[in-house]
């Protein structure tokens, strides 16, 4: 690691412990009460109505119909609403984004020509958005230049900015050439920080420690986006380095053969996984491998510049895999890969579309809440602060004017948003938030 990155690094962190000791976010010995007229448990499914919630210095310490009530308490009214935990997202991508007209919707080029300063601002908004939007916890797995993502997590941390509870990856290990389709390249242009290149086990262990130096609290790993791709015993291997130091794989894959090899090698979970065969999600089930599946909305392949057939088609196709997923009883955890703005629509809508998919290929609402809950909470391995509204956990609560078990859509109609005991602002109308045209 070259002396001028490490000293960069250092004084960032620096930096942000300076930040922290001079201005600390604390809601320590604050109180506030919720009255909410109905409480989802995601895990059971279970509604229970006129409910409580008490919360203390950022955790819930208590729930009940008739809680001891401490004086000067701050009262939130919410007798009218469902109130949930906060929603997770397993897949963003908060530092990336890829215009069709300033990028060419070439992923390589945005790496090349949007700086990492101008990243990390739009990291900032992308992350308001999404915590406007309801989600309090996000998986960021990569794409995300030099580590601008733990740079991010640090600064949510701090209090500088707002935005969710950030699980990062760090750079995304691959084969040589990663997910960059324009080859050949120049060398200095193809050696940039947004992968990190590992073909034998010496490159992949060095990738791994690398990683999780700089802060990395999952692996991400790219199996198969070019023609050579990481077997099972390769998969194994990062899976062994990366859970000697208490951390989980999650794994791209878009081919048959990449998925075999992931569920093979025991990777927590599989991103996309767009091409899996009966034999194959059998075997996920029995290895406990999670589907993240990241099932685009046929309006948003259209928007990013496939024809309506080609979209439907793609769509169809995505629909049809997560059903046979579901019915064959592999765990399915949101995730929605969003890596484009629109002026229409926050991030964190965008994101939120992403529940029609799941509900076309026939998941009832109880399934889709939990995979955006308590069982994404399992998979990010923070089930014990975060998923749920039970005391000991940190008070991520949402709420939403109708029942999502009954109309999984109210979920898009979030309008109360606290995480870690602190209320979010809501979300502006016609918010500026993409590339001037």
């Amino acid at each position: 690691m070259p002396i001028w990155l490490c000293c960069r690094r250092y004084a960032i962190a620096m930096l942000l412990a300076i930040a922290a000791a001079l201005f600390p976010i604390s809601t320590k010995g604050q109180t506030t009460v919720i009255h909410a007229g109905k409480i989802i448990d995601p895990d059971d499914g279970s509604v229970s109505t006129n409910q409580v919630i008490i919360v203390t210095g950022g955790k819930i310490t208590d729930v009940g119909s008739n809680p001891t009530i401490p004086a000067n308490a701050r009262i939130l009214d919410l007798s009218k609403e469902t109130v949930l935990p906060g929603l997770f997202d397993a897949h963003t991508h908060l530092l990336a984004t890829v215009d069709p007209k300033w990028d060419l919707g070439d992923f390589w080029i945005m790496t090349l020509q949007r700086r990492p300063g101008y990243r990390a601002i739009l990291g900032e908004q992308h992350a308001l958005e999404m915590l406007q939007s309801g989600f309090t916890t996000v998986r960021d797995v990569g794409n995300s230049g030099e580590y601008l993502d733990m740079d991010l997590e640090k600064a949510i941390d701090f209090g500088w900015v707002p935005g969710p509870t950030m699980i990062p990856a760090g750079r995304i290990i691959a084969p040589f050439g990663g997910q960059f389709w324009d080859t050949p390249a120049e060398a200095n242009l193809l050696e940039n920080p947004e992968f990190y290149f590992a073909d034998s086990h010496d490159e992949m262990r060095k990738a791994v420690r690398e990683n999780i130096y700089w802060g990395a609290k999952v692996i991400k790993i790219v199996v198969d986006s070019k023609a050579y791709v990481y077997s099972a015993d390769d998969i194994r291997f990062i899976v062994n380095e990366a859970a000697a130091a208490g951390l989980k794989v999650a794994a791209h894959v878009q081919t048959e053969r990449g998925a075999h090899n992931a569920i093979d090698a025991g990777v927590a979970s599989i991103e996309h996984g767009w091409v899996l065969t009966d034999e194959d999600l059998a075997q996920a089930k029995n290895n406990h491998v999670v589907l993240v599946s990241t099932d685009f909305p046929e309006k948003q392949l259209i928007e990013l510049g496939m024809e309506p057939s080609q979209a439907k088609q793609k769509h169809a196709s995505y629909i049809e895999r997560l059903r046979r997923a579901y019915l064959a009883g592999v765990e399915i955890v949101f995730g929605t890969d969003v890596m484009h703005d629109l002026r229409t629509q926050t991030r964190g809508e965008l994101a939120m579309d992403y529940i029609d998919s799941m509900a076309e290929a026939g998941m009832p609402p109880k399934a889709i809440l939990k995979a955006m809950t308590t069982d994404a909470a399992r998979l990010l391995g923070v089930e014990k602060e975060r998923g749920n509204i039970k005391p000991g956990l940190s008070a991520d609560v949402i709420a939403v004017p109708e029942n999502p078990l009954d109309t999984i859509q109210s979920l898009k109609h979030v309008d109360f948003v606290m995480k870690n005991g602190k209320i979010i602002e809501p979300k502006a109308s016609n918010r500026p938030h993409s590339a001037p045209e």
